[in-house]
């Protein structure tokens, strides 16, 4: 949520159920050592929850379902998860925490 049209730096806080990652990156040379140029790319299917939602709400009762992921978890994701933002030159990822696979545990 940016504050006011000038601001230097914008914040972003997603809504009920919503998450926000940034995507890992992605490695810029094989194993063997080769160079990948950026078209030859795939981009990485993990990344770091940055912020959480207040989680869904539950129509019957009323009370929001807490989530299960929390902010620094590493998670896998979805192929085709999630919403690209851009923020202050930044690419991010909006997407629910359903397109969530595995929490990456160490």
């Amino acid at each position: 949520m940016a504050k006011g049209s000038k601001s230097a730096s914008a914040t972003i806080r997603p809504l009920h159920d919503k998450i926000i990652v940034r995507r890992d990156e992605a490695p810029s040379k094989t194993s063997s050592g080769i160079f990948l140029p950026e078209s030859g790319k795939e981009r990485p299917k993990s990344g770091t929850v940055e912020a959480v939602g207040t989680g869904a709400l539950n129509t019957e009762t009323g009370e929001r379902i807490p989530l299960t992921v929390r902010k620094g978890d590493k998670v896998i994701f979805t192929s085709y998860a999630g919403t690209e933002v851009k923020l202050d030159g930044e690419e991010l990822l909006i997407m629910s925490e359903d397109d969530i696979l595995a929490v990456i545990e160490d």
